[in-house]
């Protein structure tokens, strides 16, 4: 059993930066794949960014360079630094955990929003 928790998530004015951070506790892997996904009102959960124990990281596009993960293997926790955010940033954030393909623990999720 794997716990995963986030933290970061608020309220920011567009142009701002947030910085979430995602800490899995438990019965974790050596090899995983930790990242982040979005769900917005109304719309489907979407990938955000991803990054693998060794240090491969994988970004979605309408992330432009805004936002970079990053990832301590010690502590299991990866982090999402997000700048020049925007309104349409706003979403619910949620951190996920993946020793292998199939198989993902999601953390409860963090609000995001971004006023104009």
């Amino acid at each position: 059993q794997v716990h995963v928790a986030e933290s970061g998530g608020g309220l920011v004015q567009a142009g701002g930066s947030l910085r979430l951070s995602c800490a899995a506790s438990g019965s974790t892997f050596s090899f995983n794949i930790m990242g982040w996904y979005r769900q917005a009102p109304g719309k489907q959960r979407e990938l955000v960014a991803s990054i693998s124990s060794a240090g491969s990281t994988n970004y979605a596009d309408f992330v432009a360079g805004r936002f970079t993960i990053s990832r301590d293997n010690a502590k299991n926790t990866v982090y999402l630094q997000m700048n020049s955010l925007k309104p349409e940033d706003t979403a619910v954030y949620y951190c996920y955990h993946s020793p292998y393909l199939g198989y993902i623990d999601w953390g409860q999720g963090t609000q995001v929003t971004v006023s104009s």
